[in-house]
């Protein structure tokens, strides 16, 4: 099945009012196991997230799509996938090169957990969009990001690293915190503290992490 709405989200259980997990893009597939009356459970193919969402978001899957959304401001959010040609779509295989200058696109998007899309996402659906908008793998969950490409120190960190701070205490599917290296000083990351994906000091958002009980950041670059 494909999904039929701009975004649809998936929650961890039947019931509609458990925590949301993740969310389904237009035209991404997710493959059902189960059904319960209106709600299906499976798996969302991109990212590998399993839970139920809603069966009338979804239509049978035929055919692949050929192009993507590759505007952060069309009707449909950005690297959903069409079949038709419009001046906001991009042939699939047509990629962007920067990851970070995807995210600036973002900046004043709303913060909300468990969201991964340019309507409002929350900090790892913030770096998951833009590396998938530069056809670069995106785990969903900062843990899976803090294993891409290779470790680097706070003083080699440069533009378009990722920076993450787990938090693998946590009882939940967050797994920590997650923004990109903008420049010498500063991130790029999705807040639930600013409430947006904003521009902060990484001193700022250092410090607020490591009170909150993170671990130290780790550095990755793709």
């Amino acid at each position: 099945m494909r999904g039929a709405v701009p975004v649809a989200d998936i929650h961890a259980e039947a019931d509609t009012a458990s925590e949301r997990i993740d969310q389904l893009l237009h035209g991404e597939i997710f493959d059902v196991l189960d059904r319960r009356g209106g709600r299906v459970w499976g798996q969302a193919r991109r990212d590998g997230i399993v839970g139920w969402m809603d069966a009338s978001a979804l239509v049978p899957h035929v055919g692949l799509p050929t192009r993507r959304i590759a505007s952060a401001t069309a009707a449909l959010p950005l690297n959903a996938l069409v079949d038709d040609a419009s001046a906001d779509s991009a042939p699939i295989g047509a990629f962007e090169t920067d990851p970070v200058a995807v995210a600036e696109r973002l900046l004043g998007v709303p913060h909300s957990l468990g969201a991964r899309s340019s309507l409002a996402t929350d900090c790892s659906g913030l770096v998951q969009q833009a590396l998938f908008a530069c056809g670069l793998a995106g785990p969903r969950h900062s843990d899976g990001q803090a294993q891409l490409g290779v470790a680097v120190s706070r003083d080699q960190a440069r533009r378009g690293d990722i920076v993450v701070w787990l938090n693998v205490s946590s009882d939940h599917s967050w797994t920590g915190h997650s923004a990109f290296i903008l420049d010498e000083t500063r991130v790029i990351h999705a807040t639930g503290f600013h409430g947006a994906v904003t521009l902060e000091a990484f001193a700022e958002a250092d410090a607020r992490c490591l009170a909150d009980g993170f671990e130290p950041a780790v550095f990755r670059r793709l």
